[in-house]
């Protein structure tokens, strides 16, 4: 379905039920809105994965504004305040009362920032695989290690500026090293790929580069879970430690699994289980 919101159409689906017969009494889940990573992916990447939480809990997946099948939108709306400003309409126009924001790697910058603008609105938060602001070295350093100079050089020239021809490069030698199983191909073969907002955000000077969540985290204070793999190469450990020192420890719970990379799920599925916990806890 499309809902609009802030002049633009979101694409949207829904999985699980809100609420569920249980005997004499209908009982409500939560609500999760599922972030997508990129950016210039869309909501199909998290799916069927997500799906396992759904049930305990009603998901909402959607495209960001600018990506799969939400509108185009100008480059000049493709920020992080826009989209974050994006999710806290599409909260308040469906009228989810409790909103909890599960934001995957890119989705989790804008999960980050809608912290940081709408505290208001938001009822608990789950980081996976994302950090509170993008240093190059960390993520070279981390490709070298795991994928040696070729994979070096290709993140060096892939995210020193997005070009159709680099991305294929990084793609063949980057992105297998995102995770210890096998990347399944068709997972990209059906997403809608949008490839002008990642070179417009991620450009040299662009917001990839300058976005730093550090000191707005210090100010969480609804329950945070944070997913983190010990091998991934795109948001190192090293940065997913240091994100997580600037929560609360009131309201953080910092999870990292062992032989992991970049979406933990993807090679551990027991982060659900983790997951499913915190949603009901």
């Amino acid at each position: 379905m499309f809902i609009e919101v802030n002049n633009c159409r979101l694409y949207v689906d829904v999985v699980g039920s809100g609420l569920v017969a249980e005997g004499a009494l209908m009982v409500e889940r939560p609500v999760v809105f599922v972030l997508h990573g990129g950016p210039g992916m869309d909501h199909s990447t998290m799916k069927p994965d997500f799906n396992p939480l759904a049930e305990v809990a009603q998901l909402v997946y959607y495209d960001h504004r600018g990506q799969g099948r939400s509108d185009a939108d100008k480059p000049a709306n493709w920020h992080l305040d826009q989209w974050a400003d994006d999710l806290r309409s599409l909260i308040d126009t469906l009228g989810v009362q409790n909103p909890i924001v599960l934001g995957l790697s890119f989705g989790g910058f804008v999960a980050q920032n809608y912290a940081h603008r709408h505290p208001d609105r938001l009822h608990k938060l789950i980081l996976a695989s994302t950090v509170a602001r993008m240093l190059p070295e960390r993520v070279f350093d981390a490709f070298q290690q795991f994928g040696g100079a070729e994979a070096r050089q290709a993140a060096e020239t892939f995210w020193g500026g997005p070009t159709e021809e680099n991305t294929e490069i990084y793609m063949r030698e980057c992105v297998p090293l995102y995770n210890r199983t096998e990347f399944d191909e068709l997972v990209g073969q059906r997403a809608i790929w949008t490839p002008a907002v990642i070179e417009h955000f991620s450009k040299p000077g662009g917001e990839n580069w300058t976005f730093d969540f550090r000191e707005a985290l210090s100010r969480i204070t609804c329950p945070t879970l944070i997913t983190a793999g010990e091998l991934d190469p795109v948001t190192p450990i090293v940065a997913m430690d240091e994100m997580a020192a600037h929560i609360p420890d009131a309201v953080k719970r910092y999870e990292v699994f062992a032989g992991c990379g970049h979406g933990v799920h993807r090679d551990d599925p027991r982060a659900f289980e983790v997951m499913k916990q915190f949603l009901t806890g």
